[in-house]
């Protein structure tokens, strides 16, 4: 995992009411956190996601993964960085508007 990830993963993820799985394969791909319940994966992306050709890649990817009637939140790192509890909050209101707990 990515420094970024574990943060996620270690310091919100891990013990969340509604159970995560990281590093999960869906389909061809292995997303970096899955979540049954709220039919979710989430996404982590450094800079390199953010040139053309991986721009291009990352759409066909989402678009992949919603065929297996997913949502995918993709968050930059740099938020992860500068606004982690802002971060979670999202998470957290997307997971609550989906599933009951």
């Amino acid at each position: 995992m990515t420094p970024w990830e574990r943060k996620l993963w270690y310091d919100f993820l891990r013990d969340y009411p509604v159970r995560f799985q990281r590093q999960k394969p869906v389909g061809n791909y292995i997303v970096d956190f899955y979540c049954f319940k709220a039919k979710l994966v989430i996404e982590l992306d450094g800079s390199q996601h953010y040139n053309k050709d991986d721009a291009i890649k990352d759409k066909i990817r989402t678009e992949k993964l919603k065929d297996f009637n997913l949502v995918v939140i993709r968050i930059p790192n740099n938020e992860v960085d500068e606004n982690f509890e802002g971060v979670c909050e999202y998470i957290d209101n997307y997971v609550r508007s989906v599933v009951d707990f």
